[in-house]
């Protein structure tokens, strides 16, 4: 498993991803810890379960360190009863642009209204096509970071 995630975040500007999308999933994830320098992350995703560790990001918010694993759905629904306050949930859409997958999360509860594109990528410079319903870049904007709008939610910027 390659253990330094690349990624950009993009804000959505329309619906049309919905119907670009290979698959939809929805998500709930917690925090067990959201220290900017090694964040713990619990998520229920479909039926499953996963264990995740990020570390700091570097200076332009692209490049960090992630490692996870899988977890047994029952496990992760105790894990997520430790979880610190502020839950997200979201339905995340797989669509598929020019050879590259853009994972676009749209929110709910507290982060309605929010819609957000990531992609990841192999290297930080790594080309790639831009949908027409992608709108300005977030990358490294810490209010973006699921870990942060589970703690200062989109509704109360």
């Amino acid at each position: 498993m390659n253990m330094i995630e690349i990624e950009r975040k993009f804000l959505v500007t329309s619906e049309v991803y919905k119907t670009m999308a290979v698959r939809q999933t929805k998500i709930v994830q917690g925090f067990l810890n959201t220290d900017p320098n090694r964040t713990v992350r619990i998520r229920i995703k479909g039926e499953m379960g996963y264990l995740t560790v990020k570390g700091k990001g570097n200076d332009a918010g692209t490049t960090r360190f992630e490692w996870e694993t899988e977890v047994p759905l029952k496990e992760a629904t105790e894990l997520m009863n430790l979880c610190e306050p502020g839950l997200l949930e979201k339905t995340r859409y797989e669509v598929e642009v020019g050879g590259h997958l853009f994972e676009v999360d749209e929110f709910f509860g507290d982060n309605q209204g929010l819609v957000i594109a990531e992609i990841e990528l192999q290297h930080e410079n790594e080309v790639f096509v831009k949908p027409d319903w992608l709108g300005d870049e977030v990358t490294g904007d810490v209010r973006y970071y699921n870990s942060q709008l589970a703690q200062k939610p989109f509704s109360q910027w």
